[in-house]
């Protein structure tokens, strides 16, 4: 547990720091699996955003990244750099990324370590660029003790509103039961005739918590909402998509001074893409302007709150790694003895041949299992006052949020998808008949279909456990 601070009261404490970590030369972009993305240009920044919070008795630290993904290699650095120094027990640190596909990953996230078969010249293809891996690093700690050297008693306001025009889930259900990604536009005049229905909802909720010092200036803010920060994606452009244009939003409003921190939700099959939209354009900025009005509109009506209660619990388990379908590994091993390199794709530019790649993920399902059954899943619970923020690791479906948050015995609960380490999806199980590329075997997709189930389970159970109910 974190140290009693002997010189605070057992008010509310806040401090917040952001630091630019936008790549600096032509740095992979992630997001893209087996396409080759050196960033062309900025359309906007990326930034490592922290809120450091302390009630005299505890304290605790979040930490939003425009980011794709971040292994847990880098997330424990990040928290033994700061743990001393700032008095923060590693496990209440939150360390979230948003999963802009427009930026590059903290750490590799593809294919087995185990694998092979990937050259030293063509390392991005496990998914990060080892150039940009310190240069982040350390903005990231340095913006976490900027945080918590700059601490100073705030009041607390949180609430909620809706806006369900931006987001819309992804799987697409046709006439034959299975399932299909509709794109950012109509292949077809007539629109998109082979859909029948959605295969599921959506989480429309938008949820703000906001620090305002005694000046009543706003210091910091945690956002919420769920969706995929795709809009600029499959781009080579470096972009913190719909999430940079909230918090950018947000700054014109508030003041340069002001710190807003999105927490992207349970996004797994949730894309910005209106699938019935014919003058439908992917676009970030109006994204992040209508979460901004919808953000401004909760504010004008929010009530402060006098709970300050902080405290954090972490619990880790255990999600079986499914079997790979014999004919397919047999198949997945075939390939790779006649291609033990990665070839390039002789239809796509800058992009590897997509049967080399699948055999590869496969495979790499496979030796995951061999050297574990089981993979080991961080659930982090935070507590501020009356509000619960939950961390999960990888893409679970919105279907999980909206089980967590109806089980969750305190309102509001907000959820965090990718923390602390990339785990690829966990869809709903009735979604694995109908396929697609979130249930399809590979190593984005390598969880057994009883994973979501577990993890809503153990995560309703902590959060009982830290309100104690």
């Amino acid at each position: 547990m974190a140290h009693q601070s002997p010189t605070r009261s057992n008010r509310l404490h806040a401090g917040a720091a952001q630091i630019d970590i936008t790549p600096q030369t032509d740095i992979h972009l992630a997001g893209a699996v087996g396409s080759f993305r050196p960033a062309q240009y900025v359309y906007d920044p990326l930034y490592a955003r922290v809120l450091v919070l302390e009630n005299g008795e505890k304290k605790i630290c979040f930490v939003s990244l425009d980011l794709t993904i971040i292994t847990e290699e880098w997330t424990e650095k990040i928290r033994r750099a700061v743990a001393d120094e700032c008095g923060l027990a590693p496990e209440a640190v939150m360390v979230h990324v948003t999963q802009t596909h427009s930026a590059p990953s903290l750490g590799h996230f593809m294919f087995d370590e185990s694998f092979q078969e990937t050259p030293p010249e063509m390392e991005w293809l496990r998914g990060g660029d080892p150039r940009y891996f310190d240069f982040a690093f350390e903005r990231i700690v340095e913006a976490i003790k900027r945080a918590n050297s700059a601490l100073q008693p705030v009041q607390l306001r949180v609430g909620s509103g809706v806006e369900g025009r931006v987001a819309f889930n992804r799987r697409a259900i046709m006439n034959d039961d299975k399932v299909r990604m509709p794109g950012s536009k109509w292949e077809n005049p007539l629109g998109p005739a082979y859909i029948r229905y959605m295969e599921g909802p959506i989480d429309p909720e938008v949820g703000v918590m906001c620090f305002q010092t005694d000046s009543v200036e706003m210091l910091a803010m945690l956002l919420h909402h769920t969706c995929h920060p795709v809009n600029i994606f499959p781009r080579p452009i470096v972009s913190a998509d719909w999430p940079g244009a909230w918090s950018d939003a947000m700054r014109e409003t508030f003041g340069g001074g002001c710190v807003p921190l999105v927490l992207n939700g349970c996004c797994g099959n949730i894309n910005p893409w209106d699938p019935f939209n014919p003058d439908y354009v992917p676009d970030h900025q109006r994204m992040g302007s209508l979460l901004a009005k919808t953000t401004q509109a909760v504010i004008e009506n929010l009530p402060y709150e006098g709970d300050v209660s902080l405290d954090w619990k972490v619990r880790r388990v255990k999600l079986p790694i499914r079997d790979v379908e014999p004919e397919l590994l047999a198949r997945s091993q075939k390939i790779l003895e006649e291609n033990p390199q990665p070839k390039w794709s002789e239809e796509t530019p800058n992009q590897i041949d997509s049967e080399w790649i699948r055999a590869g993920s496969i495979l790499s399902v496979h030796l995951r299992k061999k050297r574990a059954p089981d993979l080991d899943y961080e659930i982090q619970v935070l507590r501020v006052g009356k509000t619960a923020f939950v961390g999960l690791p990888g893409e679970p479906f919105v279907e999980g949020q909206l089980q967590l948050k109806m089980a969750s015995p305190t309102y509001p609960t907000y959820i965090a998808h990718c923390t602390s380490h990339y785990v690829g999806y966990l869809p709903i199980p009735d979604a694995f008949p109908r396929g697609g590329h979130e249930v399809e075997t590979r190593f984005w997709a390598k969880l057994e279909p009883e994973a979501l189930k577990m993890v809503v389970g153990a995560a309703t159970e902590v959060l009982h456990e830290v309100f104690g109910s």
